[in-house]
């Protein structure tokens, strides 16, 4: 039988398109993530400036993300990695520079591993011993860019500083070093920055650096020379010993001034190339325009003269020695010793009164042959000539004297090969070893065996005179001596006896009330009287002349 519900109609499904949906929400957020990841890319991608290689030796002191690349004290990038070159012998470093120093990359830029350094020169990067190794950078001029560069294994002297460069020629570099201090009026103002051998190795090259604003001073007239540790100078002047500083006496230094007969004062140009003299007194030395050179011929040794020293005319120099060597003669067998010397007749009209120094510039001026005349004038009638002296007893030093000697030898001037030869005369010392030597042959002469056996003999007798005179003094200390002091005593007491009479006596003649006071007064009174009648009788005589022999008339007056 058939079931009743089969007869219900099922309802039927219908197919409907299905309806486009909006974005959830949920899917917000993480969009917004993506595009704030994408514009920090972007921005850090514009932001990050160039990734650059740079090369060194060693990799001493540089770590991975903590090395930084310091300009002027500001950091301008960070070291990202350290490997080895291809070939392993360099350490190649790659760093990222910041965006607004990706200007300073160019071709002729440096960089350099700063780390402590003490040095005699001086001491330098100790800000690192507490922030560690940093690499430094020196900006370039060029305008090409660079993404690689070869690391310098010293930085630069003058590094970020202004100033200018200049170079010094020297035939050797002497105690010079990188970083030898430069002075200007003992103010350190600059320093060595570096030296090499020039091309064809004769000489050296030797670049300075002077600071600014110091640069200034330096002028095409201006000259350089060494005041390397002691400048100790033996020469015919004397003993003279300089030292610009301490920091110049343990590594040496150069110094610079212009001499001031020089009035160029035209600023020196970068580059520019000067002479370097070995002291100061060769530096500061004027260059004559004029000059004369003569031959001098000496018979003696030439010890103790050397090239430079000074030639005087009555103790004022006006030259100096140029040359010194040998002339052969081979006619006569003999080698004399010859010294050139240059004269400066400037140098006399700086000593020579206002009013006579045109006439003597005139003079000197003037043609060879008045010259010459004039030289072999005095020559003859004053007898100039030309004598080695001693300039300094301690250094032993030579030099070469013009003066008057009206007793020496006849003389005139004579040419060879165009230079005039001045005649000279020996050196006091020469005679003093003449005179020397002939004491000395008149003293081998005496007959000293003779001299000294006849002393001998003197000596003994002598010698045999002090013994007598010594026994007699001892004579007189035994016997003379004690009774001469009882003679003495003897005296003393005769003498105080006298004394003691000659009281006595003063009291019994001097006293007032003495006798023999008394008795001297009575014998005036008598001759007194006596000399009253004499004068009586006198005048009676003169009266009568006669009476001696009629007698003393008598007085008829009286009888009338």
């Amino acid at each position: 039988m058939a079931d009743p519900q089969d007869d219900v109609e099922l309802p039927q499904a219908t197919v409907v398109a299905p309806k486009r949906s909006r974005l959830s929400i949920v899917w917000i957020i993480p969009v917004l993530a993506a595009l704030v990841g994408v514009g920090i890319a972007v921005q850090r991608i514009r932001s990050e400036g160039p990734t650059i290689t740079i090369v060194f030796k060693a990799a001493e002191g540089i770590e991975a993300g903590k090395t930084f690349i310091k300009y002027k004290d500001v950091i301008i990038g960070q070291v990202k990695t350290i490997q080895f070159t291809e070939d392993y012998a360099n350490v190649e470093v790659t760093a990222k520079i910041s965006k607004r120093a990706a200007g300073l990359m160019v071709e002729d830029a440096q960089f350099w591993v700063v780390r402590p350094t003490i040095s005699l020169s001086g001491i330098s990067g100790l800000n690192t011993l507490l922030s560690g190794n940093y690499i430094g950078f020196q900006a370039g001029t060029s305008t090409v860019e660079r993404s690689d560069f070869t690391g310098l294994d010293k930085a630069p002297f003058v590094a970020g500083q202004l100033g200018r460069e200049f170079t010094l020629k020297a035939a050797d570099l002497g105690s010079l070093a990188a970083g030898s201090p430069l002075y200007y009026r003992r103010l350190p103002v600059g320093q060595v920055i570096g030296f090499d051998l020039t091309p064809d190795g004769k000489s050296i090259d030797i670049q300075v650096f002077v600071n600014a604003p110091y640069d200034k001073f330096v002028s095409l007239g201006t000259r350089f020379w060494r005041v390397s540790g002691f400048d100790v100078t033996f020469d015919a002047n004397g003993l003279d010993v300089r030292t610009e500083s301490l920091a110049a006496l343990l590594v040496g230094g150069l110094s610079f001034d212009a001499p001031p007969f020089v009035h160029d004062t035209t600023i020196a140009p970068p580059d520019a190339i000067f002479q370097l003299y070995n002291d100061r007194a060769a530096a500061m030395k004027a260059r004559d325009a004029m000059t004369r050179v003569y031959v001098l011929r000496f018979n003696e040794s030439l010890r103790g003269l050397s090239v430079g020293a000074p030639v005087t005319y009555l103790g004022v120099q006006i030259g100096e020695v140029i040359d010194i060597g040998f002339d052969f003669e081979p006619e006569k067998a003999n080698i004399v010793p010859r010294v050139s010397i240059t004269f400066y007749p400037e140098r006399l009209l700086t000593i020579t009164e206002p009013a006579q120094q045109a006439r003597v510039e005139q003079f000197l001026k003037g043609d060879d042959k008045r010259r010459n005349a004039f030289l072999q004038r005095m020559i003859d009638e004053r007898g100039l000539r030309a004598q080695l002296r001693t300039g300094s007893l301690l250094t032993g030093q030579l030099y070469v004297a013009f003066d008057y000697f009206p007793k020496a030898a006849k003389a005139g001037i004579t040419f060879n090969r165009g230079v005039a030869e001045l005649p000279v005369v020996p050196s006091g010392l020469v005679d003093l070893e003449a005179k020397l030597g002939s004491i000395l042959d008149k003293i081998d002469k005496l007959p000293l065996d003779q001299i000294a056996t006849e002393l001998k003999k003197d000596l003994e007798s002598l010698d045999e005179t002090l013994t007598g005179a010594t026994r007699l003094i001892k004579r007189v200390d035994t016997e003379i001596v004690p009774t001469l002091k009882t003679d003495l005593e003897a005296l003393h007491r005769a003498l105080g006896s006298m004394e003691r009479t000659l009281k006595n006596a003063d009291a019994s003649l001097l006293g007032p009330d003495a006798p023999a006071q008394q008795e001297l007064r009575d014998a005036l009174n008598e001759f007194t009287r006596a000399a009253r009648s004499l004068r009586v009788f006198l005048d009676y005589l003169e009266r009568h002349p006669e009476s001696p022999i009629r007698g003393k008339l008598e007085d008829k007056s009286g009888a009338k």
